[in-house]
């Protein structure tokens, strides 16, 4: 298992301002697709507030430490995985606000997604979402109109890619996915809640057409009517070859029905700055291993690591840990005297995988309160 680090370059030609790792550069070869992964979805303007010290209760005004702004929704996913040196396609709807401006201008400059598939929406504002963390927990409030359906970005025939990214919705069939799986795309699945109360594995008739289905704890639990997430997993696997089934702070529990090989790995204790974005990490992270070809339980460990990376950081989308930071997490791991050998064990995988330079050129973006400032000439 080797990458390389490389400065890569977009299926445009427009590289990437930094270097960064190519996790898929043993299995790259002429003829491939342009693209990695595509996804689309709704891209949000994210408010973070953090550092509440409980939930805001009715009537009184509340004072939050922190606050971020960022891209988020669909972005918080494609942001993930650019990061990861994936070469990632975005069909999405932009508000022709400032909002929208910002949001294109972090997601195609500053992570070098394509935007191609994308359109800008005339007299559409951007959705916005208020995401207040506390307690080791967020609430959410959005708002947003989606566009009409001549202005919605999904093509009728998905680019060619290794992998595409599906949020499923129970009831609804998106017929990109079934396109998309039909061209050789590996289409990787996760599902919101099911609002209404059904769980019903037949209402996601496009789980027909995935390799992966990653929903977490309750929701497998719920769809397969077991009252155990590890048999749950394994129920889902009547239904898709790979099921990989979130932990929580219990970690990831992951059945490959085509192998008949499972893997559990722990989650990694960290101290949670804001949650936001880190379930669109871990997918990120194990389609990141996937498509190099790593075994399960090393996918599952690199998607917990990512998620737990990100959670120390502002908002979704720009929360997500480059290589830099999970080489600075693995030499630092390693550097404790007492450190439990059977954890380093577990992710010695990355030796092979991570940078050797300590920096990049210039940090990543991060979240910050505000959307941008007034420069002087």
């Amino acid at each position: 298992m080797t990458a390389s680090t490389v400065s890569t370059a977009s299926a445009a030609g427009e590289p990437h301002r930094h270097p960064q790792v190519d996790p898929l550069a043993a299995v790259r070869a002429p003829g491939d697709p342009p693209w990695d992964v595509y996804l689309t979805g709704t891209v949000f303007l994210d408010i973070v507030f953090t550092g509440l010290d409980s939930a805001p209760v009715r009537g009184t005004e509340s004072w939050a430490r922190g606050m971020g702004s960022s891209p988020g929704g669909v972005a918080n996913m494609a942001t993930a995985l650019a990061r990861l040196g994936l070469r990632t396609s975005l069909a999405a709807a932009f508000g022709d606000d400032h909002y929208g401006d910002y949001c294109r201008d972090a997601l195609a400059q500053g992570e070098g997604i394509d935007l191609s598939a994308s359109r800008t929406v005339p007299n559409w504002h951007s959705p916005v979402t208020v995401s207040m963390a506390y307690e080791g927990e967020r609430t959410m409030v959005s708002h947003g109109h989606a566009p009409t359906p001549e202005e919605q970005p999904v093509p009728d025939d998905p680019p060619p890619a290794r992998a595409a990214i599906a949020s499923l919705t129970p009831g609804t069939r998106a017929p990109w996915v079934a396109r998309a799986a039909a061209g050789g795309t590996r289409v990787f699945a996760d599902v919101g809640w099911d609002d209404t109360g059904v769980w019903d594995l037949a209402g996601l008739p496009d789980l027909a057409h995935c390799e992966a289905f990653l929903p977490n704890a309750e929701e497998a639990m719920r769809y397969t009517g077991t009252d155990c997430p590890r048999a749950a997993a394994h129920a889902l696997t009547e239904y898709v070859p790979l099921a990989v089934v979130t932990l929580g702070a219990d970690g990831a529990y992951a059945v490959d029905r085509r192998t008949g090989e499972s893997a559990e790995v722990p989650a990694i204790a960290v101290a949670a700055l804001d949650p936001t974005g880190a379930g669109d990490v871990f997918v990120a992270g194990f389609v990141t291993g996937t498509l190099a070809g790593w075994p399960l339980a090393d996918r599952l460990a690199f998607a917990g690591l990512t998620a737990a990376l990100s959670v120390q950081e502002f908002g979704g989308s720009l929360s997500a840990p480059g290589w830099s930071e999970v080489a600075a997490w693995w030499r630092e791991v390693q550097s404790v005297d007492d450190q439990d050998p059977a954890a380093l064990r577990r992710y010695a995988f990355l030796n092979d995988l991570v940078p050797d330079e300590a920096a990049r050129p210039w940090p990543l973006r991060r979240a910050v309160p505000t959307i941008g400032f007034r420069r002087s000439a």
